[in-house]
C-alpha cells in the first residue's frame, strides 16, 4: 500500500503543468520605481497577481538577463517567460506594430486601446509574431505623450530643430527627425548619457519623466511638450510557455495581464505633476502653441508613407481607431 501511495504521489506530481513548478521570470525595462515608471507599475502588478494566485513570478532588474535583443531571443526560445520591451523589438517578425509609432496618429491612450482591443489590432499583431515564438501580451504606457528633449536650446518651432542631432531608436525615427530638419543617430539606451555629454547626440524623444527616472537632468536642459505620440512599451511573452499552460494557469496569467493593464492606466492619471518636477530639476519647458503643434504635425506626415508600414496596414490602423 505504501508503494502504491508513493507511486500515486509521483504520478500526481508529474501530471502538474510545468508552470506549476517553474519560476516565471519577468524582465524589467526600467528602474523599479512605482511613482515614476509606468512599465514598472505594470510589471509589479502582474507579478503580485501571479504570486497571489499560485504561480510564482519574480522581477529581474533591467539588464540582469541581457540587453533588449538578448532578452527577446530568450523569450522566443522559451527561456524567459515575460519581458517589458520596446515596440520595435518585434518588428523583425512583423511590421504591423509600427502603426503605434506614427507621429500625431493617436490622440491618447484611449484611442490606442480602442484600436488594439475593440478594433482587433492586438490579435492581428499576434498573428504575425506568435509563429516566431513571441506573443505581444499587452501595451503599456510609460508616461504622458512623448516630447523633445535636448541639451542645446529651446525648441518652439520646427525650424528650431535644424542642426540638432537626436538619439534615435531605429531608422524610422531618424526619418522623423529628418522630416523636422534635424539629424538622427541610433544609440543604445545604456550609452545615451555618454552620447549626450560628448555631443554624439544632442537630445532624444521621450515622455517627460525619462530624464528624472534615469538621472539625465544634469545635462538635459530643454524640453518641448510636443505630444508627438503616446509613450508606449510592449509586454512580450514566450508563446511556447503561454501555449503550454493549463487552462487554469492561463486563466491566472490572463487575470494578471488584466490587473496590470488597469494598474498601468490608473497610474497614467496620476502623472500631471511631471512637468513641474522637470522645472524643479532645472529643465526649461516649452509649451507649443497650437500653430507650432500643427506645424510639427504637418512636417511629420511624410513618415506615414516612409515604408515603415504598408498602405494596407495604415488603412487597418485608421479603421481600428474609428476614422
Amino acid at each position: 500500500m505504501r508503494r502504491l501511495a508513493f507511486l500515486a504521489a509521483i504520478g500526481a506530481a508529474l501530471a502538474l503543468t510545468p508552470a506549476a513548478f517553474a519560476q516565471v521570470k519577468v524582465s524589467l525595462d526600467s528602474p523599479p520605481d512605482l511613482s515614476g515608471s509606468g512599465s514598472y507599475v505594470w510589471a509589479h502588478a502582474f507579478v503580485e497577481h501571479m504570486n497571489a494566485n499560485g504561480l510564482k513570478a519574480e522581477e529581474f532588474q533591467r539588464g540582469a538577463l541581457g540587453n533588449d535583443d538578448e532578452v527577446f531571443d530568450q523569450v522566443s526560445q522559451g527561456l524567459v517567460e515575460v519581458a517589458l520591451a520596446p515596440l520595435n523589438i518585434v518588428g523583425s517578425l512583423d511590421k504591423l506594430i509600427y502603426g503605434l509609432r506614427l507621429p500625431y496618429f493617436f490622440a491618447d491612450m484611449e484611442e490606442v486601446d480602442k484600436a488594439l482591443y475593440e478594433g482587433g489590432m492586438l490579435e492581428k499583431i499576434n498573428a504575425g509574431t506568435t509563429p516566431g515564438g513571441v506573443r505581444v501580451a499587452a501595451m503599456t504606457t510609460v508616461g504622458p505623450a512623448s516630447g523633445i528633449f535636448n541639451t542645446k536650446r529651446k525648441v518652439e518651432t520646427v525650424a528650431d530643430m535644424k542642426g540638432l542631432r537626436m538619439r534615435a531608436l531605429d531608422e524610422s525615427q531618424i526619418e522623423l527627425y529628418e522630416a523636422w530638419g534635424a539629424a538622427g543617430t541610433v544609440v543604445n539606451w545604456a550609452e545615451v548619457p555618454n552620447a549626450l555629454q560628448t555631443g554624439v547626440a544632442d537630445g532624444y524623444l521621450n515622455p517627460a519623466f525619462v530624464p528624472l527616472l534615469f538621472g539625465h537632468t544634469d545635462f538635459i536642459k530643454h524640453f518641448t511638450d510636443a505630444a508627438v505620440s503616446p509613450s508606449l512599451r510592449i509586454v512580450i511573452m514566450s508563446e511556447q510557455w503561454y501555449d503550454g499552460l493549463s487552462e487554469a494557469d492561463r486563466t491566472v496569467v490572463d487575470g494578471a495581464i488584466a490587473a496590470a493593464d488597469k494598474a498601468n492606466r490608473d497610474w497614467l492619471g496620476t502623472q500631471g505633476a511631471v512637468i513641474d518636477k522637470l522645472k524643479e530639476a532645472g529643465v526649461e519647458v516649452v509649451e507649443l502653441s497650437e500653430e507650432a503643434r500643427a506645424e510639427f504635425r504637418k512636417a511629420s506626415e511624410p513618415t506615414y508613407q516612409s515604408g515603415l508600414i504598408t498602405a494596407e496596414q495604415l488603412a487597418e490602423w485608421r479603421k481600428a481607431k474609428g476614422e
